[in-house]
């Protein structure tokens, strides 16, 4: 591995230990959740409200602001300096401003409107209370619009610890809420406080922003090229992002009616759970390599870019072919560890953990698709990302159909892996075609290996779990062990099978052990 590939898989570990941090503080905030309301009216309620604004937001912003304006923001950088890619991120944002704030008056009129379309299976005080969350929670548009649009600007600066340490920030002003204000106010006083975690979210981007000479001044002139560029861009990766969104909306609408609404809680703590696990990988390595693919792309650089999507796709299914076959293995036992106390009972553990190894089926897909999104993005191509997207779309409306009478909340989350699983093979075929350097025959040998080395773990994950299940009663300490203990085992026989097959990824991670080793004897 080049000493230039080892400072990017350094950088790339680094985020994403700060993203750990912030998924676990998560992972503690739905389990307060879990724990204070269960599957019950406030938590069904709270759960859908908290995910329309998302749905909304991602569906018009998320993936289209950063995929849209990161690449046209770094051709003013290359080629005009700083002061005009400023003056053009001024622009930007204050439209994301604009339109961020209309869609949140519209959602704060049409919230019974929306509480009906998204969650349409509940009924009296849920759909109620769902209604009255939603107009609180509306208003986090404006603020996740700005934080978006400032990540894409520091990233591009190459500030990506800021960035990821938002969610820290965020989580924990939640967590506090609980512990301090939680009896008092309850899921009203939670909504109010995701809305400050939000803000802050965008807040402590200010300072490092302010380091890097930028100042926010409010302009808004669509008849700017960069404007009309991301216009013309925006519509295709607009559309193409919404896969994720119309997906959980999709799944969201089909979990409201089952178990007398209690599958919306279900789905979305096994969903919650899958994507924190997931994400902590899939999207510190997508943040760190997509400026720089839009640099390389805006210098023509085609030979680099494409040795950039291989690698980077090499570390991501060195990471995640493991992960997703340990989390289908250790589904239950994990909820059980997390979210199984008060409020949460043994039934619901059993529909959850069932849910979570259904989502975990599609995590390389996920991880696929994020990745080479991106990588077309960079090109500016956002149309190859939105055929894939509608085509996907079209699977999970149709396997929702044919699967959720038969498996309930678990159809639902393998219809999701499903439409993943398609929508990343749609996305490799365009992307091999355009590159004989992307997932060439070595990357397929490489990952035949990986598969190999993850299913013999597995056996000896399955094998641990079951014994420790049998040898101890249940309680804290052992839920503990029956997490714990199989997890360290099979990460180790991993590693090991993966460096006697000569994995390169696995040979750079024995190598900085050693480093470590060797400080320590000295």
């Amino acid at each position: 591995m080049s000493e230039k590939n080892k400072n990017a898989v350094k950088l790339v570990g680094f985020i994403m230990i700060i993203t750990l941090m912030g998924k676990v503080l998560g992972l503690f905030r739905d389990q307060l959740l879990a724990w204070n309301y269960g599957v019950g009216v406030e938590a069904n309620a709270f759960t859908s409200a908290s995910r329309i604004p998302r749905i909304f937001f991602d569906a018009v912003f998320a993936s289209a602001v950063s995929s849209s304006f990161i690449p046209v923001f770094n051709e003013y950088l290359e080629k005009d300096g700083k002061k005009k890619a400023f003056e053009f991120s001024n622009n930007f944002i204050s439209i994301v401003i604009l339109v961020t704030a209309l869609m949140t008056v519209f959602g704060i009129v049409f919230a019974p409107f929306l509480q009906n379309v998204f969650a349409g299976g509940f009924e009296g005080e849920t759909a109620r209370l769902c209604t009255e969350l939603l107009r609180i929670l509306f208003p986090m548009l404006i603020f996740t619009g700005v934080a978006f649009s400032y990540v894409g600007v520091l990233q591009s600066l190459d500030e990506f610890t800021i960035p990821a340490v938002m969610s820290v920030v965020s989580n924990g002003i939640i967590i506090l809420y609980y512990f301090i204000f939680g009896t008092r106010f309850g899921v009203k006083g939670l909504a109010v406080a995701f809305i400050f975690g939000w803000f802050m979210q965008m807040a402590i981007q200010l300072p490092p922003l302010y380091k890097k000479g930028y100042r926010f001044k409010p302009v808004i002139n669509f008849k700017d090229e960069g404007i009309k560029k991301i216009g013309v861009l925006m519509l295709p990766v607009m559309v193409s992002t919404w896969i994720q969104p119309i997906n959980i909306a999709i799944n969201g609408r089909y979990a409201s009616g089952l178990f007398n609404g209690s599958g919306s809680s279900i789905v979305d703590y096994a969903n919650n759970l899958y994507s924190i696990i997931v994400s902590v990988f899939v999207l510190s390595i997508a943040n760190v390599i997509f400026p720089k693919l839009s640099k390389q792309s805006a210098n023509n650089d085609d030979k680099a870019y494409g040795q950039t999507v291989n690698s980077t796709m090499k570390v991501l299914f060195f990471l995640l072919i493991p992960m997703m076959f340990g989390l289908i293995a250790l589904s239950t036992p994990i909820v059980r560890l997390i979210y199984e106390w008060k409020e949460f009972d043994s039934t619901a553990t059993m529909l959850t953990g069932n849910a979570l190894a259904f989502f975990s089926i599609g995590m390389l897909a996920f991880g696929v698709q994020t990745i080479l999104s991106r990588a077309f993005y960079a090109l500016q191509d956002g149309k190859t990302p939105l055929i894939t997207g509608i085509v996907s779309i079209g699977v999970n409306v149709l396997l929702c159909q044919l699967l959720v009478g038969r498996m309930n909340v678990s159809g639902l989350a393998l219809a999701s892996s499903l439409s993943s699983i398609i929508s990343a093979i749609l996305l490799i075929i365009p992307m091999r075609k355009r590159s004989k350097d992307i997932m060439n025959g070595i990357f397929f040998v490489s990952s035949l290996k990986m598969f190999i080395s993850a299913i013999v773990m597995t056996v000896v994950v399955v094998f641990t779990r079951d014994f420790l299940y049998n040898m101890i009663s249940d309680g804290l300490i052992s839920r503990i062990l029956v997490v714990g203990v199989p997890t360290v085992i099979g990460v180790l026989v991993y590693m090991i099978i993966a460096y006697i097959l000569k994995i390169e990824e696995s040979k750079f991670v024995f190598d900085f052990i050693n480093k470590i080793l060797n400080r320590f004897k000295k």
